[in-house]
């Protein structure tokens, strides 16, 4: 159980979420991936939701982009008073829900695993690939991850 049960939020694709006060976050993944750091020592977390691997350069640096939206998570972690090296990551989603040969979950999963490794952050936990959605509440205080399946709808149907 959370030390705060009365905090929640919502997360929206392109963006990120850290604060110092323990919360449940939510958010619902199909290509898209979110990476969800824990400091074990500070008992804070963050979390983003990215769309696509790499920002190329040209308009903003946004967290829309797994290489930005991962880099400004960990320095939003840092800010709070977070140390990289008691960091650990679970990284969910990735999910290739389209038929097409861009796989954009794959490669989101691929940035987020590269960068972690880069950043000396270990991944302790993963749920990523797949055809199907996700939908995950990390607690913030806890680090505990519930996900659960999420079919993507067809038609109303």
């Amino acid at each position: 159980m959370s030390k705060i049960d009365d905090n929640k939020h919502f997360l929206y694709p392109s963006t990120l979420f850290t604060n110092k006060e323990a919360f449940k976050v939510v958010t619902i993944l199909g290509s898209c991936i979110s990476v969800c750091l824990y400091d074990s020592k500070k008992k804070m977390g963050g979390i983003n939701h990215y769309m696509l691997p790499l920002w190329n350069g040209d308009g903003l640096a946004t967290p829309k982009f797994g290489n930005v939206a991962i880099t400004k998570l960990i320095k939003s972690m840092e800010n709070m008073g977070c140390n990289k090296r008691d960091m650990v990551a679970k990284v969910f989603g990735g999910a290739n829900q389209s038929c097409g040969v861009l796989n954009i979950g794959g490669r989101n999963a691929q940035v987020a695993f590269e960068m972690l490794k880069d950043a000396e952050i270990k991944v302790v936990a993963k749920s990523v690939g797949g055809s199907i959605g996700r939908k995950i509440i990390f607690d913030t205080y806890t680090s505990e991850v519930l996900m659960k399946y999420v079919k993507k709808i067809h038609n109303g149907k």
